[in-house]
């Protein structure tokens, strides 16, 4: 059986603290997409933070279920990985 996958972009940023800082300046994507290119240290932050399609379980526990349970076209809460803390765009997902 495939596994369902996500198309998301995310913010990587060292500190919760910002991560909520950012949060409350997202309205809608272009200003997710604006602020990652500014603020993300992930190097997908020159794509405005854009991850492309991946299947269910590619990324690390926390950000995968964040990405699963996050509503469709709206901001994460912040997500601590190993990395850091993330903001979540989710753009679509699909269940196969």
């Amino acid at each position: 059986m495939v596994k369902p996958s996500a198309w998301a972009s995310h913010i990587l940023v060292e500190s919760k603290s910002e991560a909520i800082q950012l949060k409350q300046k997202i309205g809608k994507l272009k200003d997710f997409q604006k602020i990652a290119r500014k603020k993300s240290s992930c190097p997908s932050s020159q794509k405005g933070g854009d991850l492309g399609w991946f299947r269910q379980g590619q990324m690390v526990p926390e950000f995968d279920a964040a990405v699963w349970e996050t509503p469709i076209k709206e901001t994460s809460e912040p997500i601590k990985t190993k990395f850091g803390y993330h903001l979540i765009w989710v753009h679509d997902r699909e269940d196969q």
